[in-house]
């Protein structure tokens, strides 16, 4: 997977620091001038420093992820979205972690108790066993497919 988090932090950290912008003056907070009072509001508000949050703003990079959960907290926006805003993670890697790849690894019933670490010669046969049962299918019109339902 290709990391282009690293790419351009500094067009990162700006498209981040007018994304903030825009949402904090869609939530009221005014932030026209220095003196305008939304900044530190906002910073009363979610628990930020108002110094970071004039960093965001100015487009410094953040990445402290104690920050940006305020942030999002604060938002009420997603966690997910505030970190791939920012550029700690990006699409694919965010992609990953909310649906990882199931393995297509095959072991047979005697590997996964040598895995597990079954070593109790009479455990190992009801294991064995088990898994066995479980995996067959039964023959169709006899019933057993049924077994569980009951």
């Amino acid at each position: 997977m290709k990391n282009t988090k690293h790419d351009a932090p500094d067009q990162r950290a700006a498209a981040f620091a007018a994304w903030l912008h825009a949402e904090l003056e869609a939530r009221g907070y005014d932030l026209s001038g220095p003196r305008s009072g939304g900044r530190g509001a906002f910073a009363k508000d979610s628990g930020i420093s108002p110094s970071t949050v004039g960093r965001m703003l100015r487009g410094d990079h953040i990445t402290d992820t104690r920050v940006l959960a305020l942030l999002a907290q604060a938002l009420r926006v997603s966690l997910a979205d505030v970190l791939v805003r920012a550029g700690v993670i990006d699409e694919e890697e965010l992609k990953a972690v909310q649906n990882p790849a199931t393995g297509t690894r095959r072991i047979s019933p005697e590997q996964a108790a040598d895995e597990l670490g079954i070593d109790d010669e009479q455990s190992r046969r009801l294991f064995l066993s088990m898994t066995q049962t479980l995996q067959r299918k039964p023959p169709p019109g006899t019933g057993e497919d049924n077994l569980a339902e009951q």
